[in-house]
Parts: structure tokens; C-alpha cells; sequence
């Protein structure tokens, strides 16, 4: 099947004798033991079964699980590593994360952030304890293309296993899994469920090998899995994956023209222009780039702060992938500690009309 094919038709488990064209949800959290049955909703669940099998074949992986935020999932990758491993991340790595390594995991971990956009910088990193080598890209929220095949390569020399943040891309313009990664992973609160209502996490693997099964563990048994209504209207979100992301696309590529343009930005942040320090990598590895961009206004935080109060058809709101425009001042949302330009601001590129969302950013931007 195509990519269009496989979002609309991939997800169905048809187990109701009535045979339902759209898959039910199950609620039940316990079912009767018998043989291939479900035991118990926390370990097993047919609109869960549904959504892995979906995300496994749309990354082009053996296996998916899915959990109840893309933090859980990433968290899921940091807890089946052995205690006392060395990671590598990028230093502009989405700061949920982030904070996970630098707090929650302070005392089992060292990190070493770098720029991965440059992957001569990965080398001189590499440890006899480096585990896992986490790349994002684009990043978040700077935009950062990292050639996934080239530090894959580099990782696999050394025996390290390579994760993939794709939230981003989705796997309508970026399959990491066959650029070398060993793992990918998602925010499927973003563009997989697109409509700004509902919150999970996926990771998907090449292999069904002994690290996955521990990811597999600590997802039964740590139980962060998501329930079966966030499953099921996952499963329908991704039927419009293919054509909502071309829109995103489309409508992002315009206002990253048009803001390049104006005297009032100082630096516009989007792999599509041929202007980005990554656009040519970004043109190798993806076949779009995606909805997402942030800019530099002319001025500081106040001016940023100021522009965005007279937007219309922008909510002024953290995350990203809905198919209403959402923006923000980045550095006010990351908190105290944020290394992101008090003047940058974030923008998630909606399915409005492009001259709607162009025409409000010209009278924010006077």
C-alpha cells in the first residue's frame, strides 16, 4: 500500500462479528482468558493493538508501542538503558527531555549536548560507556537538520544505539529507521493526532531485539500507556496524515517566504528555504519540511510579546501540529533556564487560508 492507502486502511482490527467498517473501542479493562485474547487492558487492548501495528508499518519498523505522552515514550528509551551510560543529545534537544536527562536521570547518566548538525563534533564525544546517541530533526525549536545516515553511521561503528526524535517530520516526509536508526520516536499529540485534543507517544523499532523487549516492559509494567478513546481517535487522526502534512507544508513554505521578506524579521528558521544551513541535507533525507518554523523578530522579548497579542488567526499556545495556527515566544514557555533567543518566535503553520494567516501577520507585524 502507498502512504495514503496505508494511514486510511492500516489501522483496522475488525474483531466485531457485524463487521464494522471502522474498528469499535473496546473500554473493557479485563478480558475472559482465552487463547490470543487480551488479559488485561494495561499490557494489551485492541485499539492500542490497532495503533502500534499502524505506526510499525508507517515507519517501516517491526513493532511499535505506544504510551500516554511523547515524554513517557522518550522516558521509556532513557530507563532500558543500563545505569552509568554515557548519551550523546543535540544541544537544542526539545527541553522536556532535556529536563528528564538533566533532572530526573542526574544520578544514572552522563549527557554530553553538541551540535549534531555538524557530525565530526560526534567522534571526539564517543566513550566506552555511550549507549545512545538521540538526534532530533528538524529540532525544536531552532530547526536544526542533522544527517541522520551519516551520524548513524558514525554510531553504529562504535556499537551505539541511535534514536530518532521524528514529531517534526512524521513519517509522511522522514523515515529515520531507513537512514540507520535503531529507534524512532514520537509526540503523537502533534501532527499523528492534528486536531489539538489528544495526548500521546510512540516509539517504533527496527528489531524486535533485547532492548526493545525491555522498552516492551516498561511499558506493560510501568503502565504509561495510553486508553483506548486516545488510541482510537489516533487511529482516525492518521486516516489525513498524508494530506494534512501537505498542507502544513505548503501553507509553512509561503509565511517563511513572505516573513524572509520583511524588514521587521531579522532571521526566519525553516529547512524549505535555500537560505537554512540545512537545507540541502534536509532535501536528501525528507521528502517535504513540514509545518513548522520560528523566526527572529526585530527587537527583544517585549517587541516579540507585543506582535503576537495583535494576531487573529494565531493562539498564542504551546504545542505544535493542529490544524489551527499556534505561536509563541519560545523562551517565555521553556522557563528560566532557556538557551532560545528572547526573540524567537515559534510558529505551528495551520490549514487556514495562507493569505488569511499572511495578511494577520502583516498587521501584527506594522
Amino acid at each position: 500500500m502507498k502512504l495514503e492507502t496505508l494511514a486510511i486502511h492500516g489501522g483496522n482490527i475488525i474483531t466485531d462479528n457485524l463487521k464494522p467498517v471502522i474498528q469499535p473501542i473496546t473500554l473493557s479493562t479485563t478480558f475472559s482468558h482465552q487463547e490470543n485474547s487480551p488479559v488485561y487492558s494495561r499490557a494489551s487492548n485492541p485499539n492500542r493493538d490497532a495503533l502500534e501495528k499502524l505506526l510499525a508499518r508507517l515507519e517501516n519498523g517491526d513493532e511499535a508501542a505506544a504510551f500516554s505522552s511523547g515524554n513517557a515514550a522518550g522516558m521509556a528509551v532513557f530507563q532500558a538503558l543500563p545505569k552509568g551510560s554515557h548519551i550523546i543529545a543535540p544541544d537544542d534537544m526539545y527541553h522536556g527531555l532535556r529536563y528528564q536527562l538533566q533532572e530526573i536521570f542526574k544520578d544514572q547518566f552522563s549527557v554530553s549536548f553538541v551540535d549534531l548538525t555538524q557530525p565530526e563534533n560526534l567522534e571526539s564525544l564517543v566513550l566506552p560507556n555511550t549507549k545512545l546517541l538521540w538526534i532530533e530533526t528538524p529540532s525544536n525549536p531552532l530547526l536544526k537538520i542533522s544527517d541522520i545516515k551519516v551520524l548513524s553511521a558514525i554510531a553504529k561503528k562504535h556499537g551505539i544505539r541511535v534514536a530518532c526524535d521524528n514529531t517534526f517530520a512524521t513519517p509522511v516526509f522522514q523515515n529515520p529507521l531507513e537512514l540507520g536508526a535503531d529507534l524512532v520516536m514520537h509526540s503523537s499529540t502533534k501532527y499523528l493526532g492534528g486536531h489539538s485534543d489528544i495526548l500521546g507517544g510512540a516509539l517504533i523499532t527496527k528489531t524486535n531485539d533485547d532492548f526493545w523487549k525491555r522498552i516492551r516492559l516498561i511499558q506493560t509494567t510501568g503502565g504509561a500507556v495510553p486508553a483506548p478513546f486516545d488510541c482510537y481517535y489516533l487511529v482516525r487522526s492518521i486516516k489525513t496524515l498524508p494530506y494534512r502534512m501537505a498542507g502544513h507544508q505548503n501553507n509553512a513554505l509561503e509565511l517563511a517566504h513572505y516573513l524572509n521578506s520583511s524588514e521587521k524579521v531579522e532571521k526566519v528558521y525553516y529547512p524549505g528555504l535555500k537560505n537554512h544551513t540545512g537545507h540541502a541535507i534536509a532535501t536528501k533525507q525528507m521528502s517535504g519540511f513540514g509545518g513548522m518554523l520560528s523566526f527572529l523578530i526585530q527587537g527583544g522579548a517585549e517587541e516579540a510579546d507585543t506582535m503576537i497579542k495583535k494576531l487573529h488567526y494565531f493562539s498564542n499556545a504551546t504545542s505544535l501540529g493542529g490544524v489551527e495556527s499556534l505561536i509563541e515566544r519560545r523562551a517565555a514557555s521553556e522557563g528560566p533556564d532557556s538557551t532560545t533567543p528572547a526573540n524567537l518566535i515559534r510558529v505551528s503553520v495551520g490549514l487556514e487560508n495562507v493569505e488569511d494567516l499572511k495578511q494577520d501577520l502583516e498587521q501584527a507585524l506594522k
